[in-house]
């Protein structure tokens, strides 16, 4: 009797469990909205020098000065390091004075030769002995040249990678770097797009600047900016197209050309790239975060008339602010999910709901 009393009071402790009523998750569901885009592919590029150069020590010596700031502008043909002269100098004049005593003994054999008074083979070798001092003159001053090593153009310079009093040149095989320059005047964006894009591309650069296998390089504009730029600030030009579409990636790289006057853009920084296909015209936008990718493309998850989730694959064109037009692949009565399509997947039903509504300003009392 004992052990029934005990087993009913522990029944009678537990709390009852809560009801819970489940149903199909919750969305957040728009119809695009339409504004005016200008057609265009916009992409991810990064810029490149339109030059590098790697300032290395052609002849060896020590390193006697440094003429410049680390990370500064330089022009072209301004004197960056110069390496001890007195040995090249020396054998500049060394080579200079055998010159002199050669030349003045072949013009002494040619005249002996004119009177019998010497042989063929004499005068041959004097004129052997000329030419190689000339020869020997014109390398010790080209190595003397190098003593003194300058900017091959106006452009940004790295850090010095070498201090002075250190010996420069000791390896042929190897020189020694001394520095890398940068030429930003002009500068290039490298980027890639897709085989589709790139048809895309193709097509309407042939109606604005007639037929060819790559029309429009050198005359199609290109745009870019910063992350920290509003719009695209920076014009230029399509430069280059590769010769044909990586079958692993499926992408066709391009390069831009940018004046960069200013010198806002620089080596390794990313950009926005948006190339222009057309006048300005109406066309379906999203939210940006409604939208999604894979390895089949972008795409947008809807919601049927039943509820029911359904991918679909679209063709995304320019930005504007916050939205993205869709140019392909929607229609302006499609219930898009903008919020909680993490939580699903196609083929899934939810419960649709509208956006909650912005709220406006209080009015004064």
């Amino acid at each position: 009797m004992l052990s029934v009393l005990i087993v009913l009071s522990w029944a009678g402790c537990k709390r009852p469990q809560p009801f819970t009523l489940t149903g199909p998750p919750p969305v957040t569901v728009a119809k695009p909205g339409r504004e005016s885009v200008e057609p265009s592919i916009d992409l991810t590029g990064t810029v490149a020098a339109h030059q590098t150069v790697n300032l290395v020590a052609r002849v060896q010596g020590f390193l006697e000065t440094i003429s410049f700031q680390d990370g500064s502008f330089v022009n072209k043909d301004q004197v960056l390091f110069e390496i001890e002269k007195d040995v090249y100098q020396e054998k500049v004049a060394l080579y200079q004075a055998q010159l002199t005593g050669s030349q003045a003994e072949y013009t002494r054999q040619v005249g002996m030769l004119k009177q019998n008074a010497t042989s063929q083979a004499d005068v041959d070798k004097a004129l052997s002995n000329r030419d190689q001092d000339t020869a020997n003159l014109a390398i010790a001053k080209i190595n003397l040249g190098y003593t003194t090593v300058r900017s091959p153009f106006d452009g940004r310079i790295g850090d010095h990678l070498v201090d002075v009093g250190n010996v420069v040149g000791s390896n042929a095989a190897d020189p020694t770097k001394l520095a890398t320059v940068d030429q930003l005047v002009p500068i290039y964006i490298n980027f890639y797009v897709s085989s589709r894009d790139a048809l895309r591309l193709r097509k309407i650069a042939a109606q604005q600047l007639g037929p060819g296998v790559k029309p429009g390089v050198g005359k199609v504009p290109v745009f870019a900016g910063l992350d920290d730029e509003d719009g695209f600030p920076h014009k230029g030009v399509l430069d280059f197209a590769d010769n044909s579409v990586d079958t692993k990636s499926g992408t066709l790289q391009l390069r831009a050309i940018f004046p960069n006057e200013d010198k806002i853009l620089f080596p390794g920084l990313f950009a926005r790239v948006r190339i222009p296909l057309g006048p300005p015209g109406p066309a379906l936008v999203v939210p940006n975060t409604a939208l999604a990718n894979d390895q089949i493309g972008d795409y947008l998850l809807v919601v049927n008339a039943q509820n029911v989730v359904e991918r679909r694959n679209v063709q995304v064109g320019a930005g504007v602010g916050e939205m993205r037009a869709i140019t392909v692949g929607l229609n302006e009565n499609d219930r898009v999910i903008i919020s909680g399509q993490t939580a699903v997947r196609p083929g899934a039903t939810v419960t649709p709901q509208e956006p909650s509504p912005t709220p406006g300003p209080t009015a004064p009392k």
